[in-house]
């Protein structure tokens, strides 16, 4: 990769050593890696090419889409609010959003979405593009839905209706819309270079996205799993450069919460570091006791489609899974992104993580567990 930009603590030279393995050893085109310990920042790195039709260079302002990492941002902001009694998580959603309380839906909790076990995968209405940055569209046609299985009763990915439905609940409780709620309450406050909803100011550092070779297709239009992800085929998926592709402009500007923020890693980790520890001597985001009831496991083993990955969620959060995701222990909490980008805190190490890029060549693939495994090893793990 030639040099790679940022720097390291010494303690963790063992990171730097994993990020310029990613380049030599994996189809690394740019990518950037950011870890905070207790509070302050021990690596901050980024290298490569940020759009290769230009060359044009990954900097420590360059951002990139991040897809369900977005998660993250939704669950804190779910949290925080809990944790100032402002949302009760096992309250059902219909105290929140009365019109969302019918055709079923009535006993579905704030937990159970944020657990994927609320039975709204996917909807049955496709909403248009055009339409999708409206919100209120989305919302409609979300109280109109019908479970697809009993709430409660199994888990499924629930995509971008995850943030959507959240999101609603956010903005029911504080006025404002997720990606609003984010800015106002984390992202401005902590300068998170992290957006649920693009500035067009930003959008001449976001790095061009490109598909590794070999990535496994989608299945067809119709199957569940297609539909979660392109919500019934209003977003393209892959196809990055096609209109409503994940290169679009346009789709970086909507607040698409469940997947849709647009980072950069040092944004992330630093979200998270908030979230775990404190940054530079500020209060933690999330109390001791907020952080041990999101890792608090809500759903593991084979979803309703009969998939098992290994992947085990808290409430909102990926937890620690050597199958799927390892991250460092019992309090590890985040959420990863389609073709590679991860994000985690861990209260019980001090950590903030994360890791982007812009070759997407899957979840669960060898580069972030690297850096992981570089990390814990510095730690004495």
């Amino acid at each position: 990769m030639g040099q790679h930009s940022g720097w390291a603590d010494e303690r963790f030279g063992a990171v730097a050593d994993a990020f310029a393995r990613n380049f030599a050893e994996s189809p690394e085109l740019g990518a950037a890696v950011t870890v905070f310990v207790d509070g302050r920042e021990a690596v901050n790195l980024w290298g490569g090419v940020a759009d290769e039709r230009t060359g044009r260079p990954w900097d420590a302002e360059t951002t990139v889409p991040v897809f369900s990492c977005a998660k993250g941002l939704v669950a804190v902001a779910a949290h925080l609010l809990a944790q100032e009694g402002r949302l009760d998580l096992d309250a059902p959603v219909g105290r929140y959003w009365p019109e969302f309380a019918r055709h079923g839906k009535e006993a579905i909790t704030c937990r159970m979405v944020l657990g994927h076990r609320a039975g709204l995968a996917a909807l049955d209405r496709t909403v248009p593009f055009e339409e999708i940055a409206d919100w209120t569209p989305v919302i409609h046609a979300i109280e109109e839905q019908r479970p697809l299985w009993e709430p409660g009763t199994a888990y499924e990915y629930h995509g971008h209706v995850f943030g959507f439905l959240v999101g609603e609940v956010i903005r029911r409780a504080t006025g404002l819309t997720p990606g609003a709620y984010v800015r106002q309450t984390v992202g401005e406050p902590l300068g998170l270079r992290a957006w649920i909803g693009l500035p067009a100011a930003e959008r001449s550092h976001v790095a061009r996205l490109v598909e590794a070779e070999g990535r496994p297709p989608m299945p067809g239009p119709e199957h569940l799993l297609t539909r979660i992800v392109t919500m019934n085929g209003a977003l393209v998926f892959p196809g990055l450069d096609a209109p409503h592709g994940w290169n679009d402009p346009a789709l970086h500007a909507m607040e698409l919460p469940g997947a849709g923020a647009v980072a950069s890693a040092h944004g992330l980790a630093t979200l998270y570091a908030a979230a775990a520890t404190g940054i530079d001597g500020r209060e933690r985001l999330l109390a001791p006791d907020t952080v041990t009831d999101a890792v608090r496991e809500v759903s593991a083993g084979p979803s309703w489609l009969g998939f098992d990955a290994g992947a085990r969620w808290g409430s909102g959060f990926l937890l620690d899974s050597a199958a799927f995701r390892p991250m460092l222990g019992a309090r590890s909490f985040g959420n990863d992104g389609a073709g590679g980008q991860f994000a985690f805190g861990d209260d019980e190490f001090g950590v903030g993580f994360a890791y982007v890029a812009n070759r997407m060549i899957g979840h669960g693939d060898a580069r972030a567990n690297r850096l992981i495994e570089a990390v814990r090893g510095c730690l004495g793990g």
